[in-house]
């Protein structure tokens, strides 16, 4: 993939544009809100717009429904709210203009939106794509370094949006975690990659597994128990 941050203004949402020469015609996704589209790379951006033009209702039909189905949440999606990252808190800062996606600039998760009255969902949408784009970097990154101490080789590492679950092994052995993980504390996320990596040894949750992941992470159990308490703080 060429230019995975490239992205068209429509109305009433923002289109991520995914440049492949793995495809030779488009497909338009919505996933938990957030509009991306996947063309061929030669693909020109007039084309782009005629092809979201042509799926607007489509596209505006399911971000509805994921609003209709998302849980509850209590957060506003506005200027000044704090947001955790590796449990630390940040503020918010959103400025008017062309759309720029999200930066953490100067303590700060900046991003630049053009006025709408589907600001928060723009907002949130941006947000779950900064946080995905952190997950597949810091997490490919710690099971490149936990896999030996493990003294395992997964097939491959995922992101994905889990409801009850911070991670999985699937039975080809490749580790799936879910995005939310990062507004958890740093040690709370080696505790996830930990885990699912002990899962290629052990796969499933018997007292050998857990012998296992005491063996490289000692403080498993204190870990555990912080995600058992604060699931709903690293949530949205």
């Amino acid at each position: 993939m060429a230019n995975p941050t490239e992205y068209r203004e429509a109305s009433g949402f923002i289109a991520e544009i995914i440049r492949t020469n793995r495809r030779k015609s488009a497909d338009i996704r919505v996933e938990e809100g957030a509009v991306s589209i996947v063309v061929p790379s030669d693909t020109p951006l007039e084309k782009v717009d005629q092809l979201l033009a042509s799926k607007r209702r489509w596209i505006k039909e399911k971000m509805a429904l994921h609003q209709l189905t998302a849980p509850a949440s209590s957060r506003e999606f506005v200027s000044g709210e704090a947001f955790p990252y590796l449990g630390r808190n940040y503020r918010l800062k959103i400025e008017t203009g062309a759309f720029a996606p999200v930066k953490l600039v100067h303590g700060k998760l900046l991003i630049t939106l053009p006025q709408s009255t589907q600001r928060p969902s723009m907002v949130r949408n941006a947000l779950v794509r900064w946080y995905k784009r952190q997950a597949e970097q810091k997490l490919k990154e710690k099971v490149t370094r936990f896999a030996p101490v493990v003294g395992v080789s997964p097939m491959g590492v995922g992101i994905r949006t889990f409801k009850s679950r911070w991670g999985s092994c699937t039975a080809k052995g490749k580790l799936e975690f879910n995005w939310q993980i990062m507004m958890a504390p740093n040690r709370m996320v080696d505790y996830v990659v930990m885990h699912e990596l002990c899962h290629l040894i052990r796969h499933d949750h018997s007292p050998e597994f857990w012998h296992e992941l005491g063996r490289v992470m000692p403080d498993y159990p204190q870990c555990r128990e912080w995600l058992r308490e604060h699931a709903e703080r690293v949530r949205f």
